[in-house]
């Protein structure tokens, strides 16, 4: 029974993940979406796209399994905006100390498992985490196109910002990055992402 209630105890916990609001609104712009949201959006989109990873042979179970957690440690660390330069320099250390809390409190041989994947989707050195790196990086782009730049504008975000901090998705999923880059040139023709 230790074990099981381990389990449930983080079942519980990573709960509060849905409490974690990000700046990405949902496609109707009526609100924010929540951490949890955006990994079930991610999972499904792993099913849907992985004909357009850049390696045919990704194991698309482990990328699903990897986008499911890779944001559990916000629960903690809370949600840093990818545009957010200054929180982006204490990221890694915040995120580090969530994993260790969080994942400790499965029992040990899970508590491994989760970490090595997260760790790996942090890393981006295996195809998996390239490709699942892609799609964290598509999403919230496809929200911002159409919900015509909400996020974007509120932050006072650059097409020049949006390509820096994205086009390393090409790792992954070369064509996901040339598809939203035309998305990016309709932003701006549209005047949904400022130039």
């Amino acid at each position: 029974m230790e074990r099981l209630e381990q389990q449930i105890q983080f079942i519980i916990e990573i709960d509060k993940l849905k409490q974690v609001v990000r700046q990405t609104y949902v496609t109707d712009g009526s609100r924010n979406e929540n951490s949890v949201e955006h990994s079930w959006h991610l999972a499904v989109m792993a099913m849907i796209l992985s004909e357009h990873a850049n390696d045919p042979d990704i194991d698309l179970l482990k990328v699903i399994r990897m986008v499911l957690i890779h944001d559990i440690v916000e629960i903690d660390a809370g949600d840093t905006f990818l545009y957010d330069d200054k929180h982006a320099e204490s990221k890694i250390n915040r995120e580090l100390a969530a994993a260790d809390r969080l994942f400790n409190l499965l029992p040990s041989d899970q508590a491994d498992i989760f970490r090595k994947l997260w760790d790996e989707f942090e890393a981006r050195q295996t195809k998996e985490a390239k490709f699942a790196y892609a799609l964290d990086r598509l999403q919230p782009m496809l929200h911002n196109v159409i919900t015509k730049g909400k996020a974007w504008q509120k932050h006072g975000v650059k097409k020049s910002q949006v390509i820096e901090k994205n086009s390393p998705m090409q790792e992954g999923a070369a064509s996901l990055w040339e598809y939203i880059s035309d998305l990016l040139d309709y932003a701006v023709a549209e005047g949904y992402l400022f130039e």
